[in-house]
């Protein structure tokens, strides 16, 4: 039993004397990107006191706001239809008493795959009577690539700070021992958008791991309409060996 506990105390030492010659550290990177594809989410809502004039308007303006789409040259594959509601409306909700009317309220989502187009589109989809702008998505295809870049740059960083710090203490670092990627944001998703507020809109848009940074640096596309650039986040943890 004596030579038992005498193993578990010398398990114990050296796994406190091998924690005492290591160090852990992390590493950040943003990589900055062009959007190449953009998504945006719109919506018509429409009222009547009649349900099936409320839907018919609602269907009308739809009908014309997928035609300006198509004159943009953008693909009948490329409208989706994301989320429809009707809701009956009294001005007192609660004793349900004066009827308003029947609102329907219809989102749909455009993926562009020419960035230039978005003015165009914007502005004919509301000549054509679309009320509402949730959301403006932007993308990369090579995000794959972009977050390489951001994880190795995250590494290198890991290093150099663990470099630096084992110097001041008259050390230098050996080969990693462990090596984690962390998640950053709302459940490891980052974000690349801008969202306006309002009925039907997802809130945040999960697109591509990415961080819409609409400040810094940006192309322009039009006076009123700016095309910001993707950032893509890495963080990583990584544990270094001391050595003297």
């Amino acid at each position: 039993m004596r030579v038992i506990t005498l193993a578990l105390l010398l398990a114990a030492s050296m796994a406190r004397f091998a924690a005492a010659q290591s160090i852990t550290v992390t590493g950040d990177a943003v990589v900055y990107a062009m959007p190449d594809k953009i998504v945006i989410t719109l919506g018509i809502e429409t009222w009547d006191r009649d349900i099936i004039a409320a839907k018919q308007k609602n269907s009308d303006i739809l009908k014309k706001a997928v035609i300006a789409i198509k004159e943009c040259g953008v693909a009948e594959k490329d409208i989706q239809t994301d989320y429809l509601s009707i809701e009956p409306r009294w001005k007192n909700n609660f004793e349900r008493d004066e009827f308003i009317g029947y609102f329907v309220r219809n989102t749909f989502m455009v993926t562009l795959n020419d960035t230039k187009q978005i003015e165009e589109l914007i502005t004919k989809v509301l000549q054509a009577g679309v009320t509402n702008i949730h959301g403006v998505d932007f993308q990369t295809i090579e995000f794959k690539k972009y977050r390489q870049q951001a994880r190795e740059l995250a590494l290198k960083a890991a290093k150099e700070k663990a470099a630096a710090m084992a110097s001041v203490l008259d050390q230098s670092i050996g080969a990693p021992s462990q090596i984690n990627e962390n998640s950053t944001g709302s459940g490891g998703f980052y974000y690349s958008s801008w969202w306006g507020g309002g009925w039907g809109s997802r809130g945040g848009g999960m697109a591509q791991n990415a961080i819409q940074d609409m400040s810094g640096n940006r192309g322009e596309i039009s006076d009123t309409i700016a095309l910001g650039k993707i950032s893509i986040h890495a963080n990583v943890t990584v544990t270094f060996k001391l050595k003297e």
